[in-house]
This record gives C-alpha cells, sequence and structure tokens, in this order.
C-alpha cells in the first residue's frame, strides 16, 4: 500500500468527517464552527506578510495548555513573533484563544488530503511547523518537506502501544517521521521509540509540563474552600468514561470493602465537558444527590449547595460505605461534580488526595504533572503508559501510589487522607517532585531559536 492510497482513503472519508463534526458539534459547538477550515478553505481575510508565521499544533486542551508555555517564552525572546495556532478539537480550540494576539491566527487543522494540506500551507507559508507532543499525518509532512517548511516535534512522546500500532502502519509512520526536521523527546524511552521509527530525535530534553505553575487564585481559593470542610476531599480528577460508573457503583455497593477510618467528600472531574451532563445524570442514577460546580458561589463554594448535614460518603471498616440512603446520615450522600473548564487547580487546592483519571481504564492516564504541583498527592490505577516515566518518577519520591483497580482506591485514598502525617508527607513530596524536573522550557525555547535563526541564514 502506498500514500497514493492513503490520500485515496482520507478523500473518500471526508463527508464521514463531515457527519461526525455535525454530530459532536450537538454537545460542543465548538465543532461547527469554521467547519470548512478542516478542508483548507479559508475566509476572505487579507494574509499580510505570509511566511512570517510560527506555526505551533496543539491537538487538544492539554496539548494547548503546554503550548501555552513555550508561546510565552518564545514571545519573550522572539519580539514580534506571528503566531499560527491549529487544534484538532474544540477545547484545544476555546483554549488556544486565550493565547492571541491582532496579528496572530488559529485555524483547525487540516484534513489530511493533500489538496487542504496544500491549500493551508500555500495560504499561510509559516518559517516553522512545531508539533506539540504527539500528533503526526503523512501527507502534512510529506508536504512541509517539498515546501521547505521545517516541522518539528517538541515535547514528543511515544509509548509503546502507540509505537506497535505505527509498526503495523510502518509504509506510512516512517516516511512521515524521517521527514520531520527535528525531534527533541521528553524521556530516553520515548527518544528510543521514536528513533526506531526513523524520527530524527536530538536531544531529549525533559517534559514542558514540569514547568507549568499553577493559578495561584484557582489554587488559593480552593484551599479556602477545603479549610471550610469538615472532612477530607477525595477528587476522581479528569476522568474518563467507564471510570466514574465504577466507582459510584462501589460507592453506592453498601456491601463495598471500605478501610477508610471515617467520612470522606467525593468530587468527581470529568475529562470532557460534553460530559458533565452525562455523568451528573450518572450519578443520581446511582442515588446520590449532586452539587454542581456550576452551582457554587464564589465566596460560599460548595458547602452551600446542599445541606453539610448529607455532604459526605462514609466509609470505614466497621460499617460500609455509606450508600443512596445511609441512616447515617439521614438520606442519600452527596457527590460533587466538577462541570468547569481551567479550574484544575482549584479542584487540587480543594482535595486531599487525588485519582488520576484514565488510569483506571486501558487509557494511559492524565496528567498527574500538574496535581503533584498543587501538592495533592495522586493515587493511580495500572494504566499510566501516556505518562510512563513521570508515574514512575512520582511513586519513587513518594508523591503517587500505585494500585490496582478502583475498589482499592476506595481503599486507599480515604485512608491517606486520614492519616494526618502521611498526607503532609506525600504533599511535600508532590510539590518536591514537580519542582524537580524544570527547566525544559528553556531548553526547548533555545532549540527552537537555534533552528530559526539557522533558516534565517540559508535563506538567500
Amino acid at each position: 500500500m502506498t500514500r497514493a492510497l492513503y490520500s485515496l482513503l482520507m478523500w473518500l472519508g471526508q463527508p464521514l468527517l463531515r457527519r461526525k463534526l455535525m454530530r459532536r458539534g450537538k454537545l460542543e459547538a465548538g465543532y461547527h464552527q469554521h467547519v470548512e477550515e478542516r478542508f483548507g478553505r479559508y475566509d476572505a481575510e487579507t494574509i499580510v506578510a505570509a511566511g512570517d508565521f510560527v506555526w505551533v499544533h496543539a491537538v487538544s486542551l492539554g496539548e494547548t495548555r503546554a503550548a501555552e508555555l513555550l508561546i510565552g517564552r518564545l514571545r519573550e525572546r522572539l519580539p514580534g513573533l506571528r503566531l499560527l495556532l491549529t487544534h484538532s478539537t474544540a477545547t484545544g480550540r476555546a483554549e488556544g484563544l486565550k493565547l492571541l494576539r491582532p496579528d496572530d491566527r488559529q485555524v483547525w487543522l487540516p484534513w489530511d488530503t493533500p489538496g487542504a494540506v496544500q491549500r493551508f500551507l500555500g495560504r499561510y507559508r509559516p518559517r516553522l511547523g512545531v508539533l506539540m507532543e504527539t500528533e503526526l499525518w503523512p501527507n502534512l509532512s510529506a508536504a512541509c518537506a517539498r515546501h521547505a517548511v521545517p516541522l518539528v516535534m517538541v515535547n514528543a512522546r511515544l509509548s509503546e502501544k502507540s509505537l506497535r500500532q505505527a509498526r503495523r502502519m510502518g509504509w506510512l509512520a516512517r516516511p512521515a517521521y524521517r521527514s520531520l526536521t527535528a525531534v527533541w523527546a521528553q524521556t530516553e524511552d520515548d527518544a528510543r521509540r521514536l528513533a526506531s521509527m526513523g524520527a530524527p530525535v536530538k536531544a531529549v530534553l525533559g517534559n514542558l509540563k514540569f514547568d507549568a505553575t499553577p493559578d495561584a487564585a484557582k489554587l488559593a481559593q480552593g484551599r479556602a474552600w477545603r479549610a471550610a470542610q469538615a472532612m477530607p476531599v477525595v477528587v476522581l480528577a479528569v476522568s474518563r468514561e467507564g471510570e466514574e460508573a465504577a466507582l459510584l457503583a462501589l460507592l453506592a455497593d453498601k456491601g463495598a470493602n471500605g478501610a477508610a477510618s471515617a467520612a470522606v467528600q467525593w468530587l468527581i472531574v470529568p475529562r470532557h465537558p460534553q460530559r458533565f451532563d452525562a455523568v451528573a445524570a450518572l450519578i443520581e442514577q446511582h442515588g446520590f444527590k449532586l452539587s454542581r460546580r456550576s452551582t457554587w458561589s464564589a465566596a460560599a463554594g460548595p458547602a452551600t449547595a446542599a445541606p453539610p448535614a448529607v455532604g459526605f460518603c462514609a466509609a470505614s471498616a466497621a460499617a460500609p460505605i455509606s450508600g443512596p440512603a445511609s441512616a447515617d446520615d439521614g438520606g442519600a450522600c452527596l457527590i460533587w461534580l466538577g462541570d468547569s473548564l481551567g479550574e484544575m487547580a482549584l479542584y487540587y487546592g480543594l482535595a486531599d488526595v487525588a485519582l488520576l483519571g484514565g488510569s483506571f481504564e486501558p487509557l494511559g492516564g492524565q496528567n498527574l504533572i500538574e496535581a503533584a504541583g498543587c501538592g495533592c498527592p495522586i493515587v493511580m490505577g495500572p494504566h499510566t503508559f501516556n505518562f510512563a516515566q513521570a508515574a514512575q518518577l512520582a511513586q519513587a519520591r513518594g508523591a503517587a501510589l500505585r494500585v490496582d483497580d478502583m475498589a482499592a482506591a476506595l481503599q486507599c485514598a480515604p485512608a491517606l487522607a486520614h492519616n494526618a502525617q502521611e498526607l503532609a508527607q506525600r504533599q511535600q513530596a508532590a510539590l518536591q517532585f514537580a519542582q524537580a524536573h524544570g527547566g525544559a522550557l528553556d531548553r526547548t525555547c533555545d532549540a527552537l531559536l537555534e533552528l530559526l535563526g539557522q533558516q534565517r541564514v540559508d535563506r538567500p
């Protein structure tokens, strides 16, 4: 099979993409916006000094937040930088909008057909393309090489699972990786895997996310709300489909194993905003009372959303986890739902312990560095292949604990939340872990500026 056949399949898949966008747009309106950009067709705006853009592609929300750090540092060191920012998801694009200045542009990454890619590059003619972390498309990479647009991958990672998938499509993936100008990897393991696919790995620079600083105001607000609570708070953070149901089923099961010494307040923060309503419904279907972040007042916080007397789910070795109609609290226990974006620092400040979303289903885990940076210890499930080294380092440092499944997490997290001495030690360990691995931001910025400098020399 050749790239020509791949291109034909991508071209034939365009109607399916349009249908998918229409379906997604019913849940997230952002997918209904600027749809023609997906196919390399743009509004009739005047492009001044095309060819002067530094193009950064950040697939979704996590990559956009990492890109925010890099873009900010590049602006400091490269005055007058004109940014071309692309995304693939609505949450990424909404977050990226905050990073724009008047001469910048933001569009969807084009669907990987030769025509759409050609129109994208022909319109913007970027000086440099910067891919954040993972996403690489065969036609896009080939067109950049053909048009002499240096295309690099920063904060690059490639898990064992993704490597196996890439190898199965090696006839397509290897040329795409080989066409890159440079790759700067997060870890030595990432570098090894990327190099095995032919990527031109130049160095291992670390993970940009270690250089992120939590939103101080949000963190302080969360901690103030925590101080007003009578019992510890445990958050299922950045949860994925299947994890909320597993947690709620265990909490609702009065015969479930419970090893915590007293009650905790449970908070669930889903990864995807289009699932907020579905998770809210799930909470109520399991018989729990619901308090949504969107109903909390800024001053009083979650305690105002429902009567404090039912604001917990009890769990102990002597008594099972309180269910929806527990005699202990006079009614169904209350679950908090974090139905907001951009407030993870608030949620980690509010929580004593975090269960790492994406790690209790075979999804590779979410970013645990953000929780550690807020001083919130982490309980991880068995699946952390997307952040393998960070998970190992966090565990070795005492910032994280690993358990086999959600049932074990329900024993581990409340027990830790009630052990004041161990909790304080692990909170300090989390902060130290987050602070010990910084510096990738400056190293990555240096590498990009060096490449841009070489480009200026090479141009006639």
